[in-house]
């Protein structure tokens, strides 16, 4: 028997609870252990000791969290995205827009009193101080590359582009958070710390972009 299109559109609530809970645990756990110094922290750091190895590929990869690299990606997929929406005639068609630019503001504001807040010192391979967790650089490469794939996603009409975007949107973050713990520039759990709040922060994109797919079009799947 058909599915209602309303069911094919609702997630799973258990589903839902899922991925927001289980990164905002992962990430309380993880961020109180900086705080104490546990062991998870001297775990991290002597893991850090092997992962390390300053080359100009890693510094570059690093670079894919920049603001001024991600932001524009993720301007340019808003922009398309609002056109194609308002042309379709989407009821509310500039709420997963107006999510998008929003997540992207809330990156700063969240990392920032974070890195007050556990006041961690960095990596031996770069000048003394602290605020280093969560990573900044990771929260941007998620957020905005993640935000951009999960917007244009129900636009895409082949599985094969679909598949493909989402490959990219991987490849990025990837290749950002390993550069960024490659070059030294954060300790591996600044990294994964980002990728558990950003998982949060993505998921609630996700339910917005739900919300006003336009039908017929393929849905999003969840991050």
């Amino acid at each position: 028997m058909p599915i209602p299109a309303n069911q094919e559109r609702t997630p799973l609530p258990g589903s839902v609870a899922l991925l927001l809970a289980l990164p905002a645990l992962l990430f309380a756990l993880i961020t109180w252990q900086v705080v104490a110094d546990g062991p998870l922290v001297r775990l991290d750091e002597r893991l850090s000791r092997v992962l390390v190895n300053p080359d100009r590929c890693s510094e570059l990869l690093a670079d894919l969290g920049n603001v001024q690299v991600a932001v524009p990606v993720l301007a340019v997929a808003l922009g398309y995205v609002a056109l194609r929406n308002r042309g379709a005639g989407v009821d509310r068609w500039w709420l997963p827009v107006a999510a998008g630019a929003l997540l992207m503001a809330l990156v700063p504001a969240l990392v920032v009193p974070l890195k007050e807040l556990t006041d961690r010192p960095g990596t031996p391979v770069v000048p003394p101080g602290t605020g280093y967790y969560p990573s900044g650089h990771t929260a941007t490469a998620v957020v905005a590359y993640g935000c951009a794939t999960l917007l244009l996603l129900p636009w895409l009409r082949t599985a094969l582009a679909r598949r493909t975007l989402v490959t990219l949107c991987a490849a990025l973050v990837l290749g950002a958070s390993y550069g960024l713990v490659r070059r030294g520039y954060h300790w591996p759990l600044d990294v994964v710390g980002s990728w558990c709040l950003c998982t949060v922060l993505l998921t609630s994109l996700w339910l917005s972009v739900l919300a006003v797919t336009p039908p017929g079009r393929s849905q999003p799947p969840g991050p």
